[in-house]
């Protein structure tokens, strides 16, 4: 009996390592494929990237470029627009690459939409992949937000999108291919305080894309949606401004947009919250590459963000009544303690 135990011994022994040793080929394996499939995926594509300027967007294109990509770059000037097709024609091979097409796109001007993408579409004739990307932010209480803010917003995160996104719709119906990619934050899946009209806009363009999803299907149309947390940018230095998003707005004071907002460098240090933002929060790099990946495999919907963020998605299914009081007692907490500060 001991000889019998004793050779049972000696096989889990050996059997652990082997399945450890299998079980890191085949995620080996899998990591390969999805990066030879990732080099191919956008090869002489039209790839039409919104808000190309922001720090996501300028990663996109680095990487789209390189990739092969036929780029179309969207945002609001011209001349930033310009430096970066500039930047990327001289960082790559010219003989394996394209030049940028660029056009003007500011989804606060609603009126100009359609003559964009008319523009869009006629820079190849047609597109393969829409990544839509860009945001405007506000934290503020509700009571000190104005109609006019609110309708900005709904402009800039939710109608543009959606009339860029119907406004191409034909053209991939027609060829009965092609991906739209939105890029929603993850306040399209949980509504947090303070961000009233910023989590309703990004809780209705979820809401529109997962509804396109299911009725473009049959046309062969891939729709994604990626949703995250924040994207973080590097901590300010002597050289770099603090990042709009991390200015805080006095509840006393005009609510004002966060893509709108600055601060000096040479006024403000760099404050240690926003280092620690920078840890926590989710690097151009990552998300761009990811954002390959989905282009890939075609996954449906992408969640990028920390565990705790994630179970309060859960949690706010299954126990919301819990959810709203932890989030009634946080802002009570917030209230108190700018109390004893004033």
């Amino acid at each position: 009996m001991e000889d019998v135990l004793l050779g049972m011994d000696w096989t889990t022994v050996l059997l652990v390592p082997a399945v450890v040793v299998v079980t890191a080929g085949i995620i080996y394996l899998y990591s390969t494929v999805l990066r030879l499939m990732s080099k191919t995926t956008v090869r002489n594509k039209v790839v039409v990237i919104t808000d190309a300027l922001s720090g996501l967007g300028n990663e996109c294109a680095k990487v789209f470029h390189k990739g092969g990509a036929r780029l179309v770059l969207c945002g609001k000037s011209w001349e930033k627009l310009d430096t970066l097709a500039e930047q990327l024609a001289n960082n790559c091979d010219p003989t394996v690459t394209f030049p940028s097409k660029l056009v003007l796109l500011d989804f606060s001007d609603m009126e100009e939409l359609p003559d964009v993408i008319s523009e869009v579409l006629e820079c190849y004739g047609c597109l393969d992949v829409l990544i839509i990307n860009g945001s405007m932010k506000v934290k503020a209480p509700v009571q000190d937000l104005s109609l006019e803010m609110d309708k900005a917003i709904m402009d800039i995160n939710y109608f543009g999108p959606i009339t860029l996104a119907k406004g191409i719709l034909p053209s991939m119906i027609s060829r009965r291919s092609g991906h739209i990619l939105l890029i929603n934050s993850i306040q399209g899946k949980l509504a947090l305080p303070f961000r009233t009209t910023y989590a309703a806009s990004k809780h209705a363009v979820q809401a529109f894309f997962d509804c396109l999803r299911a009725e473009v299907q049959e046309y062969g149309i891939s729709v994604s949606t990626i949703s995250h947390t924040f994207i973080s940018s590097p901590p300010p230095t002597e050289e770099t401004p603090i990042p709009a998003e991390e200015t805080p707005v006095p509840a006393e004071e005009t609510p004002v947009p966060a893509e709108e907002t600055s601060t000096p460098a040479e006024e403000t240090p760099a404050p240690v919250s926003s280092r620690k933002a920078f840890s926590l929060g989710i690097a151009p790099e990552h998300m761009a590459a990811e954002i390959v990946k989905t282009l890939s495999t075609k996954k449906k919907e992408v969640v990028l963000a920390r565990s705790i963020s994630k179970a309060v998605i859960y949690a706010r299914a299954f126990f919301p009544n819990f959810v709203f009081s932890v989030m009634a007692a946080g802002v009570q907490n917030s209230a108190t303690a700018l109390d004893q500060d004033l």
